[in-house]
């Protein structure tokens, strides 16, 4: 494939991958602008990445109706990162429940640095983990999430096992391809207590996830203005403190991401007890080996 067709594969694969999970691809419906915001990360001298390279942390905001979705704790958590010479793509699950060092907080799971500190901390910490400085953090709500994948029409995902949760989803998932709507994609996103995996399976889930939105965004993007529309309506709606050149700069590299360099990983670790709370002890010497190979190209060869 080459040209204009590949051109026009690339971007409809990674507004999938990437931007779906920043909920950026919606057709027009009524959002208000604090379901989902970018926010440039502040960096000190010294830590910047690749200038070829963008890195963007994904957050999914647990906050209630009400709460300051900025200031709760996080919960779907992907680093994303792309790079514009190459097209490689790299996404970098964590574990919500991970037991990390956030700094000013001390040891903690990694989803309270986003309360005690909104997107700068959480990136930090997320640094911390991986030594990888994001860019810019997209935090959405769930609600945003939803209407989303309703709005495209909902989604197919390829479930390795059967599993359910009896208060998000009391009938399952059953093993094998399986339509999601938006309810459906977020509960699969979200349920961890009934995988025997916990949090380690739930993030491979919520990469499933993103992979199912890719391919309907991909079976949609030649009908005339889907793309265009949803882009802008989003932008319409997006909280930011980004100007239009980086705004400009963050498309132009979706644009260019080869969708066959695309890698996602979970970070490993083990299930374990800090004092009474259930954690996820993560492998942080295997995190900051990926960090490593993947913060200067965005790419990853394998997990």
């Amino acid at each position: 494939m080459t040209g204009p067709s590949w051109r026009a594969a690339a971007r409809t694969v990674v507004l999938g991958v990437v931007l779906s999970v920043c909920c950026l691809v919606v057709p027009d419906a009524a959002v208000q602008p604090t379901d989902v915001a970018l926010v440039r990360v502040t960096k000190a001298s010294g830590v910047a990445n690749t200038p070829d390279v963008i890195w963007i942390l994904a957050v999914g905001s647990d906050a209630r109706p009400g709460q300051n979705m900025l200031r709760s704790r996080g919960d779907a958590l992907q680093l994303v990162g792309m790079n514009t010479h190459t097209g490689a793509a790299t996404a970098i699950g964590v574990p919500r429940d991970s037991w990390v060092s956030i700094p000013g907080y001390g040891m903690e799971k990694i989803n309270a640095a986003l309360f005690f500190g909104g997107p700068q901390l959480m990136a930090a910490a997320i640094r911390n983990l991986t030594g990888i400085t994001a860019d810019y953090v997209m935090v959405t709500r769930f609600p945003f999430f939803e209407q989303m994948v309703d709005d495209i029409g909902g989604i197919t995902v390829a479930n390795p096992r059967f599993f359910y949760d009896p208060a998000l989803k009391s009938n399952g998932f059953k093993k094998g391809p399986i339509h999601l709507d938006g309810y459906g994609a977020m509960a699969f996103s979200r349920i961890r207590k009934s995988l025997a995996g916990g949090d380690f399976e739930r993030s491979a889930n919520q990469q499933r996830t993103l992979r199912g939105i890719q391919a309907r965004v991909a079976s949609q993007a030649e009908r005339p203005g889907f793309i265009e529309r949803g882009v802008l309506t989003a932008l319409k709606h997006l909280g930011t403190d980004v100007g239009p050149a980086e705004l400009f700069r963050i498309a132009q590299a979706v644009a260019l991401v080869n969708p066959r360099k695309v890698t996602t990983c979970v970070v490993p670790g083990r299930i374990g007890y800090a004092g009474a709370a259930s954690v996820v002890f993560p492998d942080v010497a295997q995190a900051r080996r990926w960090g490593r190979a993947a913060r200067a190209d965005a790419r990853l060869e394998r997990c």
